[in-house]
């Protein structure tokens, strides 16, 4: 456990210091939820398994796990920093658990995360966001940090995972970005999953952020597209999964 918390302070600490980065972390998202949720609240609603809701309520989860998915999976990128400084073979050489090396840095980028999305979320509620689902409001926040901690720990391992196998930060750029604009785009963020293609509901359906989003939006609003129990037993296993395999590929780097 002492192990584990030294790399999660580590990770911590590196980014309070990067104010610039926290900045971004929180403009970003805000803007696309300002921008697509104000634009299209007035003229969209959605109806579904729980009520109905209009566009900028329908649209925060789908920020929330975004902010979730590209903070956590980009935390990989420490690693490759690690490589390129030297400190990856100090901590490699050390007495240290390999297995505990990834799960503090994967507590780190999923803390992280968490405070970002929950930051965003409160925010959020001045633009006219409310959460008007049938949990209560203590139990939805519980909700929205349940599943956030759990897909932050998954995108975080796969990010881990990627960055194992890679040698340059380019390459790790490039192949996170192959991956996470299709896994957020088939998330259902920005839209219900029911009247697609069935080609790409397929795809949705394999998709684990889809799931994180459906369980955050029943937190929300009320609707959703998959049971409750479903949502997070895929975000669950995703990240007990992504976990075993970003140890054991870490466990292989030399």
């Amino acid at each position: 456990m002492g192990d584990i918390y030294s790399i999660w302070l580590r990770e911590m600490t590196r980014y309070v210091r990067a104010k610039s980065r926290v900045v971004t972390s929180f403009i970003t998202p805000l803007l696309w939820l300002i921008i697509f949720g104000t634009g299209f609240s007035s003229s969209l609603s959605f109806a579904g398994a729980g009520g109905t809701t209009n566009y900028i309520n329908f649209l925060a989860p789908g920020i929330l796990g975004m902010t979730v998915l590209f903070t956590s999976i980009f935390s990989g990128m420490s690693v490759m920093f690690d490589k390129e400084f030297g400190f990856l073979k100090e901590i490699l050489v050390a007495p240290v658990s390999r297995t505990s090396i990834v799960i503090g840095k994967a507590l780190g980028g999923t803390t992280q995360a968490s405070i970002q999305a929950l930051l965003i979320l409160a925010l959020s509620t001045f633009i006219g966001v409310k959460i008007s689902g049938t949990l209560g409001l203590a139990a939805a926040v519980v909700l929205i940090l349940v599943t956030m901690f759990f897909l932050g720990m998954g995108f975080v391992g796969l990010g881990i995972s990627i960055a194992s196998r890679l040698e340059n930060i380019e390459g790790f750029q490039v192949v996170a970005n192959l991956l996470v604009l299709p896994i957020f785009f088939l998330s259902g963020a920005f839209f219900p999953v029911t009247s697609l293609p069935s080609w790409m509901k397929a795809l949705v359906n394999i998709n684990p952020l889809a799931y994180g989003v459906d369980a955050m939006r029943y937190a929300v609003t009320g609707l959703h597209t998959y049971a409750l129990m479903t949502d997070l037993a895929v975000v669950v296993g995703f990240f007990a999964l992504m976990t075993v395999v970003g140890s054991i590929l870490f466990r292989n780097v030399r």
